[in-house]
């Protein structure tokens, strides 16, 4: 088989013996191999393996031989025994043995060169997982191996010291977001030298220099390097918000503020909410209240992915966030202290701040004398910031030392969006109205699906998604404003009717651009910009990662070349060309808001700009991620990029003018430099060809033999150089470059912002055409506030049951009926009739169309919300306690200009005193706020606040069929058995109606939740008793009152006591017969007659009880002809 192939191993990678465990490996090795006494190789000599086809079947029939005695496998050769162990212990226990691995004993132990780089920069960074770049890997090393094995799923192993997992570099984007998604802050550690550059440099003998070159959190992760700014496999952003929070607050002290305390207010709160990856900044400060009911809500409409907590805080602001940032939300907590920001400390150093980036911006972009450099750095200013409270001022402060160790603080200085959390043209809505009415989300697992924002979002782009958002939270409260948006969507939803397909109106408008264009032209072109937009990634963001200069080349020019297109699309609507030229006859936009936000994107600023940046870029380069040619040629912009170029080629050209020198000295005419493998300039000869002694053996074949001669390798090196030099040069121009951006940023962010209104727009105007509904109108400021709506239906329920759903219409007025009490059967569709008109209301100032056949609504400022049943354990409140703080919150805010819906209030104590908080509730609202209140109850002792507010107040049910009749009821109610007392088969007919209902069929709902029959018997009888003995209770009350007033009567009445006594006897029969006609009929609400009736013997009550007062005797034979009536 001739003479086998070795490979020699160097020595570098042989195993190093411990000089501890030499006599152990001696005694091993005599043990182990007693026959043959083989010397002890040295570490020194080079390790030589055989790969001959010979030898390898020569051991493996030595292996089989059964007279040889097998030998038992060394897992780990030459190793350290404890070592092994722990290795074991670490791989069945790893959390036992973590502290050990990952801490070892410094004063035993001798670290490598990269392990005491990984202990400095853990010293530096205790709190950031931190992934090593080595080679083609990242690692991670002690405890955050053992972090990254548990949530990445990978192997961890000891190395030498410490613990250690590794990725490759080519996955850091996915892993990187999964290990943020979990609520970790992740740190990446790179080489900061090449191979080349280190082997010239001072620390060519040491390790590479490494750095922490970039940090990623839920808040940043977007915009930061290396990520591409798409969210990756298991994306930490998607098209939400990441807003980072930071919240800090001061105690309200009883000297300063009595009126504050007072009211119920403890704690004064400070807000500023920073998105990094779309620049936009919320800032607010408030009052609160024990139940931090005012924070909650700011919390829950912004979602934030991480928060800063600026301590000092109480420990109720405290434990309220924390819940929020629960395991299961893996929303990252930080804490940083604001000691130092006492007597105005934080202004001080914000204005600092300010000022210093400032000069520093105006340096950089070299704008001193210019416009944009005075007007565009600032969109806030100094004076901005005076402006602001002071405790968000703190938080801002905190924000920004935050922000500095990602350097990420620009976006505060130059490119932010300034804006109060509230303000006087949007509606906040509390905590409790989010939650309750599901307006962001469901309340059975927290998705999106089943919420309003899930049936109006018919977005087309992430920006565009996270807008409406904002617009379905914050509702709009300016009359004009809502107007402008229903025009939008009215003459959106009106081109959408065009069966015409976008393609044919293009040619059209080809063959000629001055006719008269039609409605349906406007959806077609926006239909198109938005299907683009949607096919590339989120353009915002992008922007965003731009202006911080962590955009790639191809990102950016995506990003550009989009926002290009876009503007060149809508600039076909000629909307700057309506009132000049003469051959547009009518105006192809109507809509103020649409003209505006048309102009915004396709202004000729921002075409300008675009096709200015993008001819500066070499797209097939940016596409191929070659940063060395990505300045297009000729550019007089980067001179020093040229220059580098040029050095590269003059380097080539001297090595490739080498040839001519060996065809001469080896006598070869047609010699040429070849490329093998990557490596380049090789010069391959025949095998008996004599060169020099100096040439350089690279590789070699059976025919031919390839050199370097020294000419050639110092060419070499000179090149790779010249190369590397050109790399960090373009490297530098490409961050000057994306700098020079920053001056346009506010620009392109403004058009940005009115794509998203547009997609926002779009998508309200095919809501209104895919559901049927109608353009909502609103009456003016000056009206009294009123509520009317015919055949409202829900708009997330009508989505599921389509046809099915059973519309309900709602009339209110503030000088008529403003309030109305809704009483009816368990699951009848009580709350979800209030819920529905609380929805309309708030789709309609949203600017969206509604589910009805017709609306007319006043302008709402709140709507306020107090459904359902919950506690917190965790802040130490009961269900009766939050409820009650709930209603506080409601008596607190609420105006007459507000809408409150109720539901079961005071169901969490005891019937009276829940009935008593219910009615005095009610009685606040009706007497001191006057505003429109739809109250769900199941007590009837509520009904009698419509005597005190007569005509402002009125009953209403959810209508109802019961299989049994009335009667059938009734008189199965004198005996106790399980046949007499069921009630029947309940049929919800959802419609709501007019009068009172006193059932609530409670045992009905507990035989649909299929309760056992014996528990729903017993309940049933102690039903019935209960109901008898109250009705035996009233009726002796009744018969003492009929007798008191009896005796007092006689003493100064001409008739005798046996006709007193007789009047008054007939008067309890007839007054007994009323109140069981009375009981009877109330357990059947299909005939609406049943309610006249009901009326008409409340009036015979009265009237006989003015009779007997005036000493008028009403005979037998009147009590029947009345109750036949």
């Amino acid at each position: 088989m001739g003479k086998p192939r070795q490979q020699v191993i160097s020595r570098f990678f042989a195993p190093k013996p411990r000089p501890d465990a030499d006599a152990d490996a001696d005694a091993d090795a005599d043990a182990g191999d007693s026959s043959v006494g083989k010397p002890r190789p040295s570490p020194k000599i080079a390790a030589t393996l055989s790969f001959s086809p010979i030898l390898l079947r020569s051991k493996r029939s030595l292996a089989q031989s059964p007279t040889l005695a097998p030998k038992r496998p060394r897992l780990i050769p030459n190793s350290n025994p404890s070592l092994h162990q722990r290795f074991l212990n670490k791989l069945f226990e790893p959390s036992n043995v973590s502290s050990e691995s990952s801490k070892p004993n410094s004063g035993t132990t001798k670290y490598t060169p990269l392990e005491i780089q990984v202990l400095d920069l853990k010293s530096k960074h205790p709190d950031v997982i931190l992934m090593v770049e080595v080679g083609y890997k990242y690692r991670f090393f002690g405890d955050d191996a053992e972090i990254a094995a548990k949530v990445l799923r990978i192997f961890a192993h000891m190395d030498h010291n410490f613990l250690t997992a590794s990725v490759p570099t080519f996955r850091l984007n996915f892993h990187v977001r999964r290990l943020v998604r979990a609520g970790y802050k992740v740190g990446v550690v790179k080489q900061t030298e090449t191979a080349a550059i280190k082997a010239h440099g001072e620390n060519r003998l040491g390790p590479f220099a490494r750095r922490l070159s970039a940090l990623y959190t839920m808040a940043t992760i977007e915009v930061a390097e290396d990520m591409g700014g798409g969210g990756g496999e298991e994306g930490a952003g998607g098209e939400g918000n990441n807003y980072l929070v930071c919240v800090v607050e001061e105690r309200l002290s009883s000297g300063t503020g009595n009126v504050r305390l007072k009211a119920g207010f403890g704690v004064r709160v400070g807000m500023v909410a920073v998105e990094v990856s779309t620049g936009d900044v919320l800032h607010a400060e408030f009052n609160d209240n024990v139940m931090r009911s005012g924070l909650e809500a700011v919390i829950l409409s912004l979602t934030p992915a991480e928060m800063l907590l600026g301590e000092p805080l109480s420990t109720t602001t405290e434990k309220m966030l924390l819940a929020y940032a629960g395991p299961a939300s893996n929303v990252r907590v930080e804490r940083a202290s604001r000691d130092c920001f006492n007597e105005g400390g934080a202004l001080a150093e914000v204005v600092s701040l300010y000022e210093n980036n400032n000069d520093n911006l105006t340096a950089e972009h070299g704008l001193e004398n210019t416009t944009i450099g005075k007007e565009e750095n600032h969109p806030i200013g100094i004076e901005g910031i005076m402006g602001m409270p002071e405790l968000a001022v703190q938080a801002l402060a905190l924000i920004i030392r935050h922000l500095k160790q990602f350097g990420f603080e620009r976006i505060l200085f130059l490119g932010a969006s300034f804006r109060p959390f509230s303000s006087n043209i949007e509606m906040t809505l509390s905590a409790n109205a989010l939650h309750q009415l599901e307006v962001l989300k469901n309340n059975s697992d927290g998705s999106a699906e089943g919420s309003l924002l899930q049936v109006m979002n018919h977005t087309c782009t992430p920006f565009g998604s996270r807008l409406l958002k904002h617009w379905v939270s914050h509702p709009l409260r300016d009359r004009n404003l809502i107007s402008a948006r229903l025009d939008a969507v009215a003459e959106i939803a009106k081109s959408i009717d065009s069966h015409k397909a976008s393609e044919v109106v293009f040619e059209q408008m080809e063959k000629s651009l001055c006719k008269v264009l039609s409605p349906p032209m406007v959806n077609s072109i926006i239909s198109s910009v938005l299907t683009m937009l949607a096919k590339c990634s989120d353009i915002q963001r992008g922007l965003t990662r731009i202006f911080h200069r962590t955009a790639t080349p191809a990102e950016f020019i995506s990003v550009i070349h989009m926002i290009l297109l876009a503007g060149k699309l809508l600039q076909k609507l000629h909307i700057g060309d309506d009132d000049s030229n003469d051959n547009v006859q009518v105006m192809t936009v109507k809509s103020t808001l649409l003209r505006r936000l048309i102009v915004s994107a396709s202004s000729p600023s921002i075409i300008a700009h675009s096709t200015k940046l993008l001819s500066c870029l070499n797209r097939s380069a940016a596409d191929q991620g070659d940063i060395l040619n990505i300045f297009n040629a000729g550019n007089d912009q980067f001179l020093e990029v040229s220059r580098s170029h040029t050095s590269v080629h003059e380097a080539e050209e001297k090595l490739n003018s080498l040839i001519a020198q060996y065809r001469k000295q080896l006598g070869i005419r047609n010699l040429e430099f070849m490329c093998v493998s990557g490596i380049t300039h090789l010069i391959e000869l025949p095998l008996d060809t004599r060169v020099p002694t100096n040439w350089l053996k690279i590789n070699s074949t059976k025919k031919a033999v390839r050199y370097h001669p020294p000419e050639v390798l110092a060419g070499l090196e000179e090149l790779l150089l010249a190369k590397e030099k050109l790399t960090v040069v373009c490297r530098t121009a490409w961050d000057r470059f994306l700098m020079g951006f920053g001056k346009y940023y506010a620009q392109f962010q403004a058009a940005v912002h009115a794509l998203a209104a547009l997609d926002c727009l779009h998508s309200l105007a095919i809501l209104s055409k895919t559901q049927n509904y109608i353009r909502p109108s609103f009456v003016g400021d000056e009206e009294p506030v009123q509520i009317n709506i015919c055949s409202g239906r829900h708009p997330v329920l009508e989505t599921i049951l389509r046809d099915n759903f059973v519309p309900n219409g709602t009339c209110m007025h503030a000088d008529g009926e403003y309030c109305q009490i809704v009483t009816g059967p368990n699951m009848g569709g009580k709350s979800c009739y209030i819920r529905q008109v609380a929805l309309i209301a708030i789709m309609a100032q949203v600017g969206s169309f509604v589910p009805a056949s017709s609306t007319k609504l006043h302008v709402l400022d709140g709507i306020f919300t107090r459904m359902g049943l919950s506690d917190s354990i965790q802040q130490g409140t009961s269900t009766f306690f939050e409820e009650i703080s709930e209603t506080k919150h409601i008596l607190q805010h609420c105006s007459s200009r507000s809408l409150v819906i109720i539901d079961e209030l005071g169901r969490g104590t005891s019937t009276y005193d829940g009935v008593a908080i219910a009615y005095a509730t009610l009685h606040y609202l009706l007497k001191h706020k006057k505003c429109m209140t739809l109250f769900v109850t199941h007590y009837p002792k509520i009904m009698d606040i419509q005597h005190e507010f007569e005509g402002s107040v009125a009953a209403y049910h959810v209508s109802y069929l019961t299989s049994k009749k009335p009667l059938e009821v009734a008189y199965s109610r004198k005996g106790f058995s399980a046949e007499n007392l069921d009630q029947g088969e309940v049929t919800f007919l959802y419609k709501v109606v007019r009068g009172a209902s006193d059932k609530s069929f409670g045992l009905n709902v507990a035989r649909l939740a299929q309760l056992p029959p014996s528990c729903i018997t017993v309940a049933s009888i102690m039903a019935a008793k209960m109901e008898s003995t109250m009705t035996s209770c009233g009726r002796r009350q009744l018969q003492e009152l009929i007798s008191l007033a009896a005796q007092e009567r006689c003493s100064s009445d001409c008739r005798t006591l046996k006709e007193e006594s007789k009047c008054y006897h007939d008067l309890a029969t007839g007054l007994h017969q009323l109140l069981s006609f009375l009981s009877g009929d109330s357990d059947d609400a299909n005939n609406v007659n049943i309610f006249s009736s009901l009326k008409g013997a409340k009036d015979l009550a009265s009237n006989i009880i003015e009779c007997y007062s005036n000493c008028r005797c009403v005979g037998q034979g009147d009590f029947t002809k009345g109750l036949l009536v």
